[in-house]
């Protein structure tokens, strides 16, 4: 047996990759919520992390590994790929599939858990619209997935959103650049597969009577057709109004996206713009780059919304400085005061988020600003504490993901 890691975990080793992945005993294994999948997938708990493992072919396995580790190096909302485990073989000497392994996302279920529960509207649109955000930053990257389903897409909270992820990348491609075709191609399967699955769902009767298959693709597939044109339609801009190219490269910042650069020509009345849009996660890059925290798109916004106010009430101009004192002196303090036993309830730029929301809804009906450390008590005390354990291995319950 050969091993071919990109994360040094020797624990690895131990495991039985002598036994087919489907007869590993149970006390390797933990029990998580997955979609539907062509091949053996079993989740393994090691030192406190979960992997997922996938026995498949070789070729596939090697594959899926690359790409995984190329969009992880672009930054690109996906599973990280781990492992391969090759050469597998029986105590009899017989050959096994090879493994591949890719560690689990926390907080994370995947689509299909969510469509037989009951869906309140905005929760659903928060899913639908997560979903189309992923699969217009996949195709600006020049990833063709050509296999998007509700089972190969992870989603977990983004500050009152959700963040969709990648999970499975084996018929997948990067190129420079997708072409027309290319990009369509991939929509017919998404809405092949994803009405497909919801069929599947429904014949099974798991389906909750709300959802509508049919409506839900047309759904996905219109919220991503005006996204992608958001972030890509030419614009006609007149001479004297020259300021709307700014507002416009703002709004697509406001929507996570960052514009690399704006290709402009002159047209009989003004200017034809069309900003190159590169990838989303403008925001998660300022607030790692000004405070080394990582977080989800919607979370980093208001993130930094919360740092913006603290710089200007604090009279400070240096935005390194700011950020450094507002980290040091509000947002380490915050989450310091959630107890122990509460900190695997939910991430702690998903805390923090909720407690400005929190602060906000307290001083609404107040009348003033309450302030940080009552609103940070009274959310620890009337919120937190009745939260599920989101970073528990099991029991996870994806009806209070809806809330």
């Amino acid at each position: 047996m050969r091993i071919t890691s990109a994360l040094i975990d020797p624990a690895l080793l131990d495991l039985p990759w002598h036994v087919p992945l489907e007869d590993w005993p149970a006390d390797h294994l933990v029990a998580l919520p997955q979609g539907i999948s062509r091949h053996v997938v079993r989740f393994v708990k090691l030192n406190d992390v979960v992997y997922a493992m996938k026995e498949t072919r070789e070729r596939i396995a090697e594959k899926e590994y690359d790409l995984l580790r190329a969009l992880e190096r672009i930054d690109f909302p996906a599973v990280q790929a781990v492992a391969i485990a090759t050469d597998r073989q029986t105590l009899a000497g017989e050959p096994l599939e090879t493994v591949l392994v890719t560690r689990h996302l926390q907080f994370s279920l995947p689509y299909r858990a969510l469509f037989s529960r009951v869906l309140r509207p905005d929760t659903m649109n928060r899913l639908l619209d997560a979903l189309a955000a992923l699969v217009v930053r996949m195709h600006l990257t020049g990833f063709s997935w050509g296999d998007c389903s509700l089972s190969n897409t992870l989603f977990r909270r983004d500050a009152g959103a959700f963040a969709a992820y990648l999970v499975d990348a084996e018929t997948g491609n990067l190129y420079p650049k997708l072409s027309e075709g290319q990009r369509s191609e991939d929509i017919e399967i998404l809405r092949l597969n994803i009405f497909g699955e919801c069929l599947d769902l429904q014949a099974a009767e798991l389906l909750h009577e709300s959802i509508d298959p049919e409506k839900v693709v047309d759904d996905i597939v219109g919220r991503y057709e005006r996204l992608w044109h958001e972030v890509t339609y030419e614009q006609e801009v007149a001479r004297d109004a020259r300021h709307h190219i700014e507002r416009r490269i703002r709004r697509l910042n406001e929507m996570g996206f960052d514009v690399a650069e704006v290709s402009m020509s002159t047209v009989d009345d003004g200017y034809r713009v069309r900003p190159k849009v590169v990838d989303a996660g403008y925001h998660t890059r300022r607030l790692m780059r000004l405070t080394g925290l990582d977080a989800e798109e919607n979370q980093a916004r208001q993130l930094l919304n919360d740092l913006d106010t603290y710089r200007a009430e604090s009279a400070l101009t240096d935005e390194q400085q700011a950020a450094h004192r507002w980290l040091t002196e509000v947002f380490e303090p915050v989450v310091r005061a959630v107890p122990p036993a509460l900190r695997r309830k939910l991430e702690p730029q998903e805390i923090f988020s909720q407690i400005i929301q929190h602060k906000w809804l307290l001083s609404e009906r107040a009348g003033r600003d309450v302030g940080m450390a009552p609103a940070v008590q009274s959310y620890l005390t009337e919120v937190l504490v009745n939260k599920p354990d989101e970073q528990a291995v099991l029991g996870v319950d994806a009806d209070e993901l809806s809330v």
